[in-house]
């Protein structure tokens, strides 16, 4: 097992940092947290160009190959820079839903597109009232003639209002959960961005009201869907992870910077043991945080048998992390850290929602000791 990055990997985390230097700021971060949509087209089709959303995707259905431990270098980068994109939900859960769950025929229609950047895909699994679970999924799927009728609600569907495609779980009339790809903009289909806290990722409330689609919209064979979703899940949290590592580390820098370059009482204020303390204690939260996400993503790449303990530890062990290091960055830099103006509260609102995605830390530490038997 080897948990630095190899010359390879180091290129690419390089290669992305250059250009998300060049062309994501938090100044656009802001502007797009102010539109509906929440993202530039511009910039997702560059990233297309850059080779990103074909990432992992397998060669033989239009993308690079690469594995969820590449994808991983990519999403850190991107969380150091709060990069305003429908990427977890169209080419983390869309594209893996595909692949976890999909017939050949429907990993051949959509993965070459999503691969392009020419099409956006949403999962929508979670209701108003239940957890991200197949377990407490009770939005129907009832027959009608040849094909099948939605009807429920689905909340907090990632980048639900500007998806083309949705991926909906439903339960069948044998009580088993199926994903049925619905065309966003299909009869009966309504979705309405949520306020949240964090508006550099968008949510969506996406309501079914007699939606029918064709038989062979489900995905894959009767259930497959559902079974697919614990998977699915695990690698969702581990590429979120990777995510977080890197707003962590980002905003560490931020305090370190600061506290070099603030002067109080004629000497700068990481001088003061109290600074140091919160900057080390820092240091301390993101590579213990790196650790366990590089684990799940080398797990999770290998298909070693450790990656289902890894990655719940991974989403227990970073959400913490995140959330802890952006409330010590805004203490690092006091007054100035508690206005709305500071990219501090940019990372902050980012990691609060992040802890809470998917499933809290709580959550996810039962989960693990379920997992190993507790």
């Amino acid at each position: 097992m080897r948990l630095a990055l190899t010359p390879e990997q180091e290129m690419l985390r390089d290669s992305v940092r250059g250009f998300l230097t060049a062309k994501v700021g938090t100044g656009l971060v802001r502007r797009l947290m102010e539109t509906d949509a929440g993202f530039d087209e511009a910039l997702w089709a560059e990233m297309a160009q850059q080779g990103w959303q074909a990432m992992a995707i397998p060669e033989e259905h239009g993308g690079a190959g690469f594995t969820m431990f590449e994808l991983g270098v990519l999403m850190e980068e991107m969380g150091r820079a709060l990069t305003p994109a429908p990427f977890l939900s169209s080419v983390v859960l869309g594209a893996n839903a595909f692949l976890l769950a999909g017939s050949e025929e429907q990993r051949a229609e959509h993965l070459p597109a999503i691969a392009a950047g020419e099409e956006r895909v949403a999962l929508a699994v979670q209701e108003p009232a239940a957890r991200w679970s197949a377990a407490e999924v009770t939005m129907t799927a009832r027959g009608h003639g040849t094909g099948v009728v939605l009807d429920g609600e689905k909340s907090y569907v990632l980048d639900g209002h500007t998806a083309h495609t949705l991926l909906v779980a439903a339960r069948n009339a044998a009580g088993g959960v199926d994903l049925f790809v619905v065309p966003a903009d299909a009869a009966g289909v309504s979705a309405m961005r949520l306020e949240t806290l964090d508006m550099t990722r968008k949510q969506a409330a996406v309501t079914f009201d007699g939606v029918q689609v064709a038989a062979t919209a489900r995905l894959g064979e009767p259930g497959a869907g559902g079974r697919a979703l614990g998977p699915l899940l695990d690698l969702a949290v581990t590429a979120l992870a990777f995510e977080q590592v890197g707003g962590a580390e980002r905003c560490m820098e931020m305090s370190v910077g600061y506290a070099k370059d603030r002067i109080q009482f004629g000497r700068p204020i990481g001088s003061f043991q109290a600074i140091k303390h919160m900057c080390a204690d820092m240091l301390v939260e993101v590579e213990a945080a790196r650790s366990a996400a590089y684990y799940a993503g080398w797990a999770a790449a290998t298909g070693d048998s450790d990656f289902e303990v890894a990655a719940p530890l991974a989403k227990a062990r970073c959400s913490t992390a995140y959330l802890s290091v952006a409330a010590e960055t805004i203490q690092v830099h006091g007054g100035i850290g508690f206005t709305w103006e500071h990219d501090a509260h940019l990372y902050f609102k980012r990691a609060k929602t992040d802890e809470l995605l998917f499933g809290d830390p709580a959550t996810w530490r039962a989960e693990l000791a379920g997992r190993i038997g507790l």
